[in-house]
């Protein structure tokens, strides 16, 4: 045999050396005493090289002999069997090399067909690290690794490390490692399974490590948490694309099973509020996962990692709200008066913790309802800022969704962000639905279409969210009769915003457009039953045209010629615009 192995002139060898044969077959009794390992190794190497396949040969008894001592001794140093040892003393002769299937076959001087019989001789190598795939998804390459050869050098026995005595910090940094070992594709996924269940065994007093093991997962759901809190702990990095998964499953169709799971919440880690879907202002993004924020506060406390707070573009901040003084009918003015001393923080956290001691729910919804242009989204920004309460603002549009399942999912995460929106706040915020009235609507009996069931669900994602509300939700709507009964009775406030009448009116004229007289705003008022809004909508033309044109000398005829073109309804007021 030669000196240097060519894979590319290997033959098919009709005879095979008997002794080659006998120690595959026969195992014998290991010697014992002190030897040295690398000695060993090297005179069974030379034993293989030193006779010719093409003859039929075989070497002295004596050498047969010494050999099967040889490999005794090999097999018992490391704990293997002796065909194991002969595997490895050939893998160890090809030095540096990588060494195949067929190449093995070669050294051993057996055929292709014979050599796949040391499947499980090799998987036992393998399980001990003293051979290393060169692809994880490749089984026909291999190698020594270099711990091993450096543990033989120092005529040490390598002995696969077990991670004991960590603390949470070497956890961490260990189980990156594994995965990089995957990534790199040195390990399969049955072989990291294995590592990350041994490292999770044998540090049991990490905080981390012991709450994983009491969760009681399967094996592969294991594998797929420690992804998330590896990621998000090694790299600061919680979002995760599917594709990003794929490679901790052994086949494509165990990925899509799991995948679905992940994408209807059916998964054992959705299920037990581990990991998510990744929310954007209220808006799911399906594509993404991400491990929950009570997944990180409870799982990682140890690192002190935190979930970072919100950064929600939606919310309006309280001292940010301009203050603007409103006019209410008489009713209505006691009605929000109530609802300011309500909202007042310390009034507020008592009748909550009285509501609490009674057993009664300590959410509080309140509708907003009348004709358009009455205060109502005006009202709640007053509210909000008189008592300091930050506003989170629903964007309906971007809650509808083509896609089947995203607009439940929106609506959840909606609430879900809201919740974690009152938790971080010292002063509750309040949850506003704006044109309520396009999210939140009848629903449909009988319904066969899939945008009908989408919509029941909706509102029935909704009117539980709404039982369940621990904090203040404000919806306005000018289509109240759009309204499920349902809804009627989770709104504990309802106030219907009437047109002002005269008297509120000219007080709304005098303060919108400050130049009008007393007269003339009374005179407008009785003349025109418009809403504030109308009125600040004339009252803001009349602006713009004093910098296009300059004042007025006659106001109270130019503000009327407005009003005259405000006005919609009959067939000769029919425009818009100028």
């Amino acid at each position: 045999m030669s000196e240097n192995f060519d894979v590319n002139s290997m033959r098919s060898w009709s005879k095979n050396c008997c002794v080659i044969r006998k120690l595959l077959a026969t195992p014998t009794t290991a010697g014992d005493g002190e030897v040295v390992l690398l000695d060993i190794i090297e005179r069974i190497v030379d034993f293989l090289k030193s006779y010719d396949k093409d003859e039929d040969t075989t070497p002295q008894e004596e050498s047969d002999i010494d050999v099967k001592e040889l490999l005794g001794i090999i097999a018992d140093k490391f704990g293997i069997t002796e065909r194991q040892a002969l595997i490895f003393c050939t893998c160890m002769g090809a030095g540096a090399r990588r060494i195949s299937m067929d190449l093995l076959a070669y050294s051993l001087g057996i055929n292709t067909i014979r050599v796949l019989t040391l499947d499980k001789d090799l998987q036992e190598l393998l399980s001990r690290r003293l051979l290393r795939k060169v692809n994880a998804r490749d089984e026909n390459e291999l190698y020594i690794p270099a711990a091993v050869v450096k543990a033989l050098k120092n005529n040490e026995v390598y002995v696969m490390p077990r991670w004991q005595g960590l603390n949470c910090v070497q956890f961490f940094e260990t189980m990156n490692a594994c995965f990089a070992e995957l990534n790199d594709e040195v390990v399969s996924v049955e072989e990291l399974t294995g590592d990350i269940e041994g490292l999770l065994n044998d540090n049991r007093q990490v905080d981390f490590a012991s709450k994983v093991q009491s969760l009681h997962l399967d094996a592969r759901d294991k594998l797929l948490l420690l992804f998330f809190c590896n990621r998000i702990v090694n790299f600061d990095d919680s979002r995760i694309l599917f594709n990003e998964i794929e490679g901790l499953y052994t086949s494509r169709s165990s990925f899509f099973r799991n995948k679905e799971l992940l994408r209807n919440g059916k998964h054992p880690l959705c299920q037990l509020g581990l990991i998510e879907f990744e929310c954007d202002n209220g808006m799911v993004d399906t594509s993404l996962l991400r491990l929950t924020d009570e997944a990180k506060t409870n799982l990682l406390a140890e690192l002190g990692l935190k979930p970072k707070k919100p950064v929600m573009n939606d919310v309006m901040k309280a001292d940010t709200l301009k203050q603007k003084e409103m006019f209410y009918t008489a009713g209505n003015q006691r009605q929000v008066d109530e609802l300011t001393d309500f909202f007042d923080h310390d009034k507020y956290c008592q009748i909550r913790e009285r509501m609490q001691k009674r057993g009664f729910r300590c959410g509080f919804a309140c509708l907003f309802y009348g004709s358009p242009g009455m205060g109502k989204t005006e009202t709640v920004y007053q509210l909000a800022r008189q008592t300091g309460r930050d506003i989170m603002v629903v964007d309906v549009p971007k809650i509808k969704s083509k896609w089947v399942g995203d607009s439940e999912k929106n609506i959840k995460a909606l609430f879900d962000r809201y919740r974690k929106l009152a938790a971080a706040s010292e002063v509750a915020p309040i949850l506003l639905f704006n044109e309520a009235d396009a999210i939140i609507n009848t629903r449909r009996s009988n319904a066969e279409s899939a945008v009908d069931k989408m919509e029941n669900t909706i509102q029935n994602i909704i009117l539980q969210e709404m039982e369940q509300l621990d904090g203040i939700m404000i919806a306005t709507t000018n289509l109240e009769g759009n309204f499920d009964p349902a809804f009627e009775r989770r709104f504990l406030y309802k106030i219907r915003f009437e047109k002002p009448d005269a008297a509120v009116r000219a007080k709304i004229w005098q303060m919108m457009v400050p130049e009008l007289t007393e007269e003339d705003a009374c005179s407008l008022a009785a003349r025109y039953d418009f809403s504030g809004g109308q009125i600040e909508n004339i009252a803001r033309k009349n602006t713009i045209n004093s910098i296009l044109y300059g004042n007025f000398e006659q106001l109270l005829s130019v503000l009327s010629g407005y009003c005259e073109n405000e006005r919609l309804s009959g067939p000769a007021h029919r425009r818009i615009g100028f």
